[in-house]
C-alpha cells in the first residue's frame, strides 16, 4: 500500500486528502484512521454523546470524501478544514436536538433514563460552570488559543498557523491562558481532592 513510494501512513496530510479525491481506498483508509482521534474528540467534545459522535465523525469523513477538490491550502492545514467541518456539523446537531420540544408525558420517561445522580450532575454542571466562567474571563485571543488546544487538541504551530500568528505566540497565549485558569481553578479543586 504505497503511493509515490512512500508508505502511506508517511504521506502529508494533502497527499492523502488528494488521494481520497481520486478514489483511492487505501488514501481514503489511511486518512481516515490518520484523523479519526481528532475528528471524534471535536464531536464528543462539543455533544457529549458517544453514539451520535460517531454519527458526525462518519458525515465529517464522508464530506471531507465529497469537497475533497475544493480544499484550498491557503485558508488552513487540512486538520484546521477537517476540524472546521466536524465542529459546524455537531453545532448544527446540538441545534437540532434542542430544537425538539418534549411533551410533558414522555418527560417522565426521560428522566428515568439518566444514569446519573442528581448531585453527580450537580457537581459536573458546577465545575463546567467554574470553567465557562473563568475561560470567559480570559483576554479574548488566550481564550481562543485554550479552546483550540483543549477542546478542538489543536498543536500550538497549528494555532499559530490557523489565527496567522507566530509560534512563540501561539505557545504564549496557551501557556499564559493556562497559569491563569490554574490561578482561578486551582484553589477550590485543592480542596475537592
Amino acid at each position: 500500500m504505497r503511493r509515490s513510494g512512500l508508505p502511506l501512513g508517511r504521506l502529508s496530510d494533502e497527499a492523502l486528502l488528494a488521494g481520497m479525491a481520486t478514489g483511492a481506498p487505501e488514501s481514503a483508509l489511511a486518512f481516515v484512521r490518520r484523523f479519526q482521534r481528532m475528528v471524534f474528540g471535536i464531536a464528543i467534545a462539543v455533544i457529549d454523546d458517544p453514539q451520535l459522535a460517531e454519527d458526525i465523525a462518519q458525515q465529517t469523513f464522508e464530506r471531507a470524501w465529497r469537497h475533497a477538490q475544493v480544499y484550498d491550502s491557503r485558508r488552513g492545514s487540512v486538520k484546521t478544514w477537517l476540524a472546521t467541518i466536524t465542529h459546524n456539523l455537531a453545532i448544527d446537531a446540538v441545534r437540532a436536538r434542542n430544537a425538539t420540544p418534549v411533551s410533558p408525558e414522555d418527560l417522565e420517561a426521560l428522566l428515568g433514563i439518566v444514569t446519573r445522580t442528581p448531585e453527580q450532575w450537580a457537581l459536573a454542571g458546577e465545575a463546567a460552570s467554574r470553567i465557562r466562567a473563568a475561560v470567559a474571563g480570559l483576554p479574548r485571543q488566550q481564550a481562543r488559543a485554550v479552546v483550540m488546544a483543549g477542546i478542538y487538541g489543536m498543536t500550538a504551530r497549528q494555532i499559530a498557523e490557523f489565527e496567522g500568528i507566530p509560534l512563540g505566540t501561539a505557545k504564549t497565549r496557551i501557556r499564559t491562558a493556562m497559569g491563569r485558569l490554574r490561578t482561578v481553578l486551582g484553589p477550590e479543586r485543592a480542596d475537592h481532592d
